[in-house]
């Protein structure tokens, strides 16, 4: 089992968008059983699958030491493809851990859960707290989706303070180029500065995936949009078969 987390102290991003084609290329190209967990209140990434979150408040009953966080997991309408949603609940979560003192209780619950699933992909909301700290220490390997600006580099730099703070481990951490568009100025020149970072378009076909529901993959297989998540994830498996 492995957990990959997408993450950034920015938001706006694409982080949402990438988390969910990610967990459907793990589960698709990869066949791996993979499970969403949609740790943002807003709940985006369960919206991008096609999972409504219940009207019960249920989220951050995940971390209670007396759930099991089992049952509260949903299925998609994609093959070995689970998500565990969230709900405005969750905006709690920092008090929560506070609260119950447990410096890796998102890292134990991922462990149990892992028994179930090859693949836990976080959908992190963009926050410095200790919700971050615990997705840190529970994670891999961090994806961190930036868009070609100025600002988004101090983001990354700022990821890797936070990981470097929380964590003696290290998870590696994999910078992606996102809503890249090559017409600009901008873009191509932080693309020719960092080549070989992946890259995801900016691309209507990404924008559809919150209209349809549904990941790019699924509707609009052979578009660029498709061929960078699916790249994208070939390269994270390379990274996690290298883990020790």
């Amino acid at each position: 089992m492995a957990v990959v987390a997408v993450y950034s102290v920015k938001g706006g991003v694409g982080k949402t968008t990438m988390a969910a084609n990610l967990a459907w290329c793990s589960a698709e190209i990869s066949c791996r059983r993979t499970l969403l967990w949609d740790l943002d209140a807003s709940g985006g990434a369960s919206f991008l699958l096609g999972v409504e979150p219940r009207k019960k408040k249920v989220a951050t009953s995940v971390f209670a030491l007396e759930r099991d966080p089992a049952k509260l997991i949903r299925k998609t309408a994609h093959k070995r493809l689970d998500v565990l949603p969230a709900d405005e609940t969750i905006r709690a979560l920092e008090n929560q851990f506070m609260d119950m003192g447990k410096r890796k209780r998102l890292a134990k619950i991922a462990a149990q859960l892992g028994k179930d699933y090859e693949r836990i992909i976080f959908d992190c909301p963009p926050v410095l707290n200790e919700t971050s700290a615990q997705v840190v220490r529970a994670a891999d390997l961090i994806i961190v989706p930036l868009p070609p600006s100025p600002l988004s580099t101090r983001a990354f730099d700022r990821v890797v303070e936070v990981v470097k703070a929380n964590t003696s481990r290290h998870p590696p951490i994999l910078p992606v180029l996102s809503m890249l568009d090559l017409r600009r100025n901008l873009h191509r020149a932080t693309r020719e500065e960092h080549p070989d970072w992946p890259t995801v378009p900016q691309a209507s076909a990404v924008e559809q995936c919150a209209v349809r529901q549904q990941p790019v993959g699924a509707f609009a297989p052979r578009s660029p949009a498709a061929r960078s998540f699916q790249h994208l994830w070939t390269a994270i498996e390379r990274k996690l078969a290298k883990r020790k």
